[in-house]
Order: C-alpha cells, then sequence, then structure tokens
C-alpha cells in the first residue's frame, strides 16, 4: 500500500500516527444546531424492548407453565428518549431540497460534524449539507435497544428513519430534505456503522453513501434470525458475493488494534479480519470502495476520525451532482 490520492479508490493504510485534521478557513460561517428528544412511547416502530420477556421465557423453561400467566403482565416495553441534533449550515437556503448525512450515536458527533461541516463547505470540499445526529434507544450489544436497532439485519431501522425521524426532523427545523439517493448519506462506528451499512444495503433507493468507522460487520444479531445465522458476518461471507452489486458509495475504516484482533474466524467476531474481508467482497464485485487500516488504531478510536474525517466526507461525496 502507498500514499494515497484522496480521492482514489482500493485499500490503503494511515498512523500509528493521527493528527487532527483542521484544514479549511478558520473564519467560515457556523451553522445552526437545533436539538429534540423523540419519546419512545411516540414510537410505533421502536416503542421499547421488552426486556422482562427474556427473564420469563428462562423462568417458563424451568418451572413449566407457572409463570406463563405473567407474560402478558410483566411485558410492557421499556420507555427510553433519544435526542436528535440537526446541523443546518449557514448556506443553507429555505425551501431547497438539500442533502444530508445521518449519523448514528449522534452524541459522539454533535460537536464535531458542525465544525468540521463548517470549514468543509465553505472551502467546497463538500456539498452545503445538513447532518442529522441522532442517538440510540439506548445500552449496548445483544438484548439493548441499541442493538436491536443498528445490528439487526434488515430495513426496520429505515423506516424508523423515514417514516418518524425524518418528517420530525422538517417540524423542529423547517428544512426540507432531498429525496434523491445519491443526496443521502449514512455514518457511524461500531455497531451504528454496521447500522449505516444496513440501510443502504436494505433501501439503495434511499441511501447510496456509506461511512464506517470500525464496523460491526461481526456476529451480533439479536433476536437471532435464520436468514443471517452469524449476523452482520454475513454481508462479507454470503450477501455481497451472492448478490449483483447495489449502487453504493462505502469508505470503511478499522483499527488495526480493533475488537478481538487475534481472535480466530469461526468465532464470528473479529473486528479487524471481518473489516478487511467486507473490503475484499466489495472490491471483488467491483464497488466504489475506500479501506483504511489505521496502524495502531483502536475501537472507534477518535484519534482516528479527528484525522480522517474531512477526507473521507470529500471522497464519499465527490461525485455528488445535485
Amino acid at each position: 500500500m502507498t500514499t494515497p490520492d484522496p480521492l482514489a479508490n482500493g485499500d490503503f493504510e494511515i498512523g500509528p500516527r493521527f493528527e487532527p485534521d483542521l484544514s479549511g478557513p478558520a473564519d467560515a460561517p457556523c451553522g445552526k444546531v437545533y436539538a429534540f428528544v423523540m419519546e419512545s412511547r411516540d414510537s410505533k416502530i421502536y416503542p421499547g424492548i421488552r426486556r422482562i420477556n427474556n427473564e420469563i421465557t428462562k423462568r417458563r423453561d424451568a418451572y413449566g407453565n407457572r409463570m406463563a400467566a405473567l407474560e402478558h403482565e410483566q411485558s410492557e416495553p421499556a420507555p427510553y428518549r433519544r435526542t436528535v441534533w440537526v446541523y443546518v449550515p449557514a448556506q443553507y437556503v429555505a425551501g431547497t431540497p438539500a442533502p444530508f448525512i445521518l449519523v448514528q450515536d449522534g452524541y459522539f458527533y454533535q460537536s464535531r460534524m458542525p465544525q468540521v461541516l463548517d470549514r468543509m463547505i465553505a472551502s467546497g470540499r463538500v456539498p452545503p449539507m445538513i447532518a442529522i445526529m441522532l442517538d440510540s434507544g439506548g445500552s449496548d450489544a445483544q438484548g439493548s435497544q441499541r442493538g436491536l436497532e443498528y445490528d439487526t439485519l434488515s430495513g426496520r431501522y429505515s423506516e424508523f428513519v423515514e417514516t418518524e425521524l425524518l418528517p420530525r426532523v422538517g417540524q423542529e427545523t423547517g428544512v426540507t430534505l432531498t429525496t434523491d439517493p445519491n443526496g443521502r448519506a449514512v455514518m457511524g462506528a461500531s455497531s451504528g456503522a454496521a447500522c449505516a451499512f444496513t440501510m443502504a444495503w436494505f433501501h439503495p433507493e434511499r441511501y447510496r453513501r456509506v461511512l464506517s468507522y470500525s464496523g460491526t460487520y461481526v456476529n451480533q444479531q439479536s433476536p437471532p434470525n435464520p436468514e443471517s445465522p452469524r449476523g452482520a458476518w454475513e454481508y462479507h461471507a454470503t450477501f455481497i458475493p451472492q448478490s449483483e452489486p447495489k449502487p453504493l458509495r462505502i469508505w470503511l475504516e478499522v483499527g488495526e488494534q480493533d475488537l478481538h484482533p487475534d481472535d480466530p474466524e469461526e468465532t464470528w467476531h473479529n473486528w479487524p479480519l471481518a473489516n478487511q474481508r467486507m473490503a475484499a467482497a466489495l472490491a471483488a464485485k467491483g464497488y466504489n470502495y475506500r479501506f483504511t487500516l489505521s496502524r495502531g488504531g483502536r475501537h472507534a478510536d477518535p484519534r482516528v476520525l479527528d484525522h480522517t474525517l474531512p477526507d473521507a466526507l470529500t471522497w464519499l461525496w465527490q461525485d455528488y451532482q445535485p
């Protein structure tokens, strides 16, 4: 691997030293950030996981029918709240359909993305775009609301975004969001990255640009699904190799010291290996993709994010035509 052209496709390495990319005018016009809260009780798609059910199922297995009568009484959805931040650039013209990027685990990005986009939009490296940064429903991994939303391989989360989130964004901010899939990007880290890829994979008519940091392309789906028995590992093992190429543009990164780097393949839980396999599968199918291996990088490494995000966004949007 060699020093890359910032607009090139392919596999590249960076690190082990990472410096924040602060390129762009320091006096760039500042966009506005709106914030609002979504309550689980208002969602038809994600009303809250039924945490008690798992315990009832286990105890029913041990006690026969003894607990069956309690299942209905104790299966109310567990309530949660999610915060949404929406960045609107100073250059946005009211009433004009705007491109946007949807970012999972929004809290981690709600201060970073506006600063980066202010500079990049002012310098013309990316189009004036809206950034929608939303939190998950909480907790992590199997059995959690976040896990249900981010690690499930289906179009369900995309439906939540399309029918519940985006209308609220319009109501709360007054912006008009484009319906052109080439003007819609999705981004995240870890399970949020797998979620971003899932949104585009199941609905390329909605999203065609994916930015993935430390993607959880491993076996973490919960609840299990017989159509994807190894969870997101199936993307590079079967789904991508066995499907016709989709009109997607995908930027991926993984750290050399990401999660479980020494785990054997048969665990289906090695993050560096899974992301390398994603890159290989995308390359074999002729996708527009760029893969970055961060030497010395860790899982969802903020040093890598600050070092790469401007170039990643430039690569992701380089062919955009409004």
